[in-house]
């Protein structure tokens, strides 16, 4: 399949539906046409035809079977009507300034809807964002964006998702406004970066406790982009990114999604490949799946892991992906994997040896500690749940770590039962204060 023919988006689109190879699309597809109704027949061949971009529109009873699959018009696939030949989305290096233009200025009026309402110092942010811009020359300004993104995702840990929403909204107003008239080589490096950026917002909302379409739409956005730059990596990295984002809701899907982001057509490098198997892992113990199966899963993750090369550097959001993904966060990860697995004991184990003020910060030790606490939760020790529980609120209430928060919730209504002792009285009276505030 030639690159810069090809229909990468069709081909993303078949694989994020969970149909992984050809022949699983046409069984998929004979069974939609089956439906139907309908007398289209589709045969391997013709596949590949339309992945490699030799057949740029379909038939009529093809269009009528392809729209029943993935639910969207067929030019969200990667296809063109004949009048429009010239603009076909699937082509990664023949993308024209005047569609690119057209998707950069709905991007960010979309983002702008979507994003939580900001108050009169975050607004100064956007503002400050857009009206420094000019100072720097084309290489300047990417180099300051990626440094302003850092300095987003510090703010973030630092003092929570709230606090790190409007730069990283004016970074991506900045990427999108600048984009649209920059030297092809210069915009290549700015939708790279905006992919970054975007990929942060969304994992920004969701802390934040954001509805699932503003996620879903973030995380659509820097998918879109990463394709427009031919970064199959980053597209795959995003496929982890939701599967995580999907929490405990939807297990099938966040199996299917960590499936699709080591089985595509892309490479992760050997951190997040680690992270989105612990992930499959996850997604394999949240569907019922044996002991023996999840143990594989984080067997092989522990494989990729092996084979990663130290960081080079300090950990940055444009830099290697998946570069801060540790030992420590995989052995931490796979004790939730047990929990998922019904297995506490055996996740209380993992917890209680891993989770360490060394290995981890203090948003993500409060983070994990919720996870801890809910496993001695089910493992039956209510007062030292509590007592972990208590611990990780007086970290992440103040800056609101939302992800944290949801967990402990999760812990306290484990906890109902046992209201009457002390320390389980004071999560719950505590969590109301916080969700009252």
């Amino acid at each position: 399949m030639p690159e810069d023919t090809a229909n990468w988006t069709f081909v993303v689109a078949r694989v994020e539906h969970g149909w992984r190879t050809q022949e699983d699309f046409a069984k998929a597809y004979d069974a939609a046409a089956l439906v139907l109704r309908s007398k289209a027949q589709i045969s391997v061949r013709q596949i590949r035809r339309w992945e490699s971009g030799q057949t740029t529109w379909p038939n009529r009873d093809a269009r009528e079977v392809l729209s029943e699959m993935f639910g969207v018009p067929l030019e969200q696939l990667g296809f063109v009507p004949p009048a429009s030949k010239s603009t076909r989305l699937g082509a990664l290096t023949d993308f024209k300034p005047d569609l690119e233009d057209h998707v950069l200025r709905r991007t960010f009026v979309g983002g702008l809807l979507a994003a939580p309402l900001l108050d009169l110092a975050a607004l100064d942010h956007l503002a400050a964002a857009a009206r420094d811009a000019h100072r720097y020359t084309d290489q300047q300004l990417v180099g300051h964006l990626s440094s302003a993104l850092d300095e987003t995702a510090r703010t973030d840990v630092l003092t929570g998702p709230h606090r790190a929403m409007p730069a990283a909204l004016g970074i991506l107003s900045v990427i999108s406004t600048n984009a649209r008239d920059a030297k092809p080589e210069i915009r290549q490096q700015l939708l790279g970066l905006g992919s970054r950026a975007a990929e942060l917002t969304a994992w920004l909302h969701r802390d934040a406790g954001s509805p699932q379409q503003t996620i879903t739409y973030w995380h659509n956005q820097s998918k879109e982009w990463a394709t427009f730059t031919g970064d199959g990596a980053m597209h795959a990295y995003v496929l982890l990114r939701q599967a995580q984002a999907l929490g405990r809701h939807d297990p099938a899907r966040i199996l299917a999604l960590a499936d699709a982001a080591t089985g595509g057509p892309w490479t992760l490098p050997p951190r997040p490949r680690a992270e989105a198997l612990q992930q499959k892992a996850r997604g394999l113990a949240m569907t019922g799946a044996s002991e023996s199966e999840i143990e594989r899963a984080l067997a092989e993750a522990h494989a990729a892991l092996d084979q990663a090369a130290e960081p080079y550097g300090p950990v940055t959001c444009a830099g290697p992906l998946g570069d801060g993904y540790t030992r420590d966060r995989l052995m931490v990860q796979s004790g939730i994997c047990w929990r998922e697995a019904h297995c506490p004991d055996k996740a209380v184990t993992v917890f209680q040896t891993y989770i360490t003020t060394t290995a981890f910060g203090a948003r993500d030790h409060a983070h994990y500690s919720a996870f801890l606490a809910g496993a001695l939760a089910e493992a039956g020790e209510p007062d030292e749940a509590a007592a972990v529980a208590l611990g990780a609120l007086d970290v992440a209430g103040p800056p609101r770590y939302g992800q944290a928060i949801t967990e402990l919730h999760r812990t306290a209504q484990i906890l109902f039962p046992h209201r009457e002792r002390h320390a389980v009285r004071e999560l719950h009276e505590r969590l109301v204060v916080l969700v009252a505030s």
